[in-house]
C-alpha cells in the first residue's frame, strides 16, 4: 500500500471513494463527497492523502481547521475518512490516519477532532475530552486527541462545508 497526498487528477476517483464508503453506513448522511468536494473548493483542506493499492486508490483522508470558540488554536477535524467497502478491515483506514496524525504532529498542529466511533478511534489515542463540546452529537462520539499536554475549552466548529 502507498499512502501520498492527493493530486488533481485524484478528484473524481476520491468521490468514487467517498461515495462507495458512506453508502450503507448506519451513521453516515450520503453527503460526505460533497463535503470533501466544498472543502476542496474553498481551499479549506490542510491535508488530504489517498492510500493506493496496485495503483487503485482505495481511501482517503482528510483533516481541515476547526475553530474553538471562536478561535483557530491549531486544532483540525479528522474527516471524512473513506474506504473503498472491499478493502475495509484491512488496514487501510488505520494506514491512513497514522500517516495523517504522524504528519500534522510534524507540522506542529495542537491536536485533531472527529466524529466516530470509539471502540475504533480509541486505539489511536482519541478519548472524549468533556471539556471540548460539539452540538448535535452524543458526547461520546466526538473525540479529541491532544498532540500537547492538555486540551482546550469550548464549542468546535468545523468549516461550512460539514453543515451543508
Amino acid at each position: 500500500m502507498q499512502i501520498r497526498s492527493e493530486q488533481p487528477h485524484d478528484n473524481d476517483q476520491i468521490t468514487q471513494v467517498v461515495q462507495a464508503a458512506f453508502i450503507d453506513h448506519p451513521h453516515g448522511a450520503n453527503n460526505e463527497h460533497l463535503i470533501v468536494s466544498q472543502l476542496r473548493k474553498d481551499n479549506a483542506m490542510y491535508l488530504s492523502f489517498v492510500a493506493l493499492i496496485h495503483d487503485t486508490l482505495v481511501g482517503h483522508i482528510c483533516f481541515s481547521e476547526v475553530h474553538i470558540d471562536g478561535k483557530q488554536m491549531q486544532w483540525y477535524g479528522l474527516g471524512p475518512i473513506s474506504v473503498l467497502p472491499e478493502f475495509q478491515r484491512q488496514g487501510v483506514g488505520s494506514a491512513l490516519i497514522q500517516h495523517g496524525l504522524n504528519t500534522l504532529k510534524e507540522l506542529g498542529a495542537s491536536g485533531t477532532v472527529l466524529v466516530g466511533e470509539p471502540t475504533y478511534y480509541q486505539r489511536f489515542g482519541f478519548q472524549h475530552a468533556a471539556q471540548l463540546t460539539f452540538p448535535g452529537v452524543p458526547p461520546e462520539y466526538f473525540m479529541a486527541l491532544s498532540f500537547l499536554d492538555d486540551y482546550p475549552s469550548g464549542e468546535v466548529r468545523y468549516h461550512d462545508a460539514f453543515y451543508l
